[in-house]
């Protein structure tokens, strides 16, 4: 990446550090703890697989979420190796304990986005479609704010878990039209 970029990514995280304010603190900080080890995601899936309309989105959102920890935790950061940016940038403090793993893609922010989208196409809720993506999207925005992740970070995890998403979904249609080769119409 070049300097000229990563000088600009620096600045920008400065400017989000300059922005922590006890409100902001209060709703972000706890927030993007509840998604350390997928953990808020994982609560709702179990919630969803205990009823018979949320059942499916249960099962998906699961399958993402392990594809997205493979995909994403154990074989892209280990490929990119991208150094967290608060090891970089003088000045940049965290208001979470410093992860030790690497930083891009955005973890939090994959996981957030895959079940996040998953969801968005397999429920059939408007209201909690809206508020799990609003979720995923605050999640992505907490790793910027509480100092543990570059923005290309996060638009990495976004895509990244967009990705897991679409191929979970597209599974399921494929397994629930008897593996044939063919998705339903509402799949593609």
């Amino acid at each position: 990446m070049p300097l000229w970029f990563e000088q600009l990514e620096g600045q920008l995280l400065l400017w989000i550090q300059d922005l922590r304010c006890g409100p902001l603190s209060a709703v972000l900080v706890p927030l993007t703890r509840l998604g350390n080890y997928g953990g808020i995601w994982i609560a709702c899936a179990l919630v969803m697989l205990r009823f018979r309309r949320t059942r499916r989105a249960g099962i998906a959102g699961l399958a993402a979420l392990l594809l997205a920890q493979v995909v994403n935790d154990q074989l892209l950061k280990n490929l990119i190796c991208r150094a967290r940016p608060f090891t970089q940038i003088e000045g940049l403090w965290t208001l979470v304990e410093a992860p030790t793993d690497y930083s891009f893609p955005s973890g939090h922010t994959c996981s957030a986005f895959a079940v996040g989208v998953t969801w968005w196409r397999t429920l059939d809720f408007c209201w909690l479609k809206r508020l799990l993506m609003a979720m995923a999207v605050l999640m992505a925005l907490s790793r910027l704010y509480v100092g543990v992740h570059y923005p290309t970070d996060v638009l990495g995890g976004v895509a990244v878990g967009s990705l897991v998403a679409i191929l979970v979904c597209h599974g399921l249609a494929w397994l629930e039209g008897g593996g044939r080769g063919k998705l339903p119409k509402d799949a593609a």
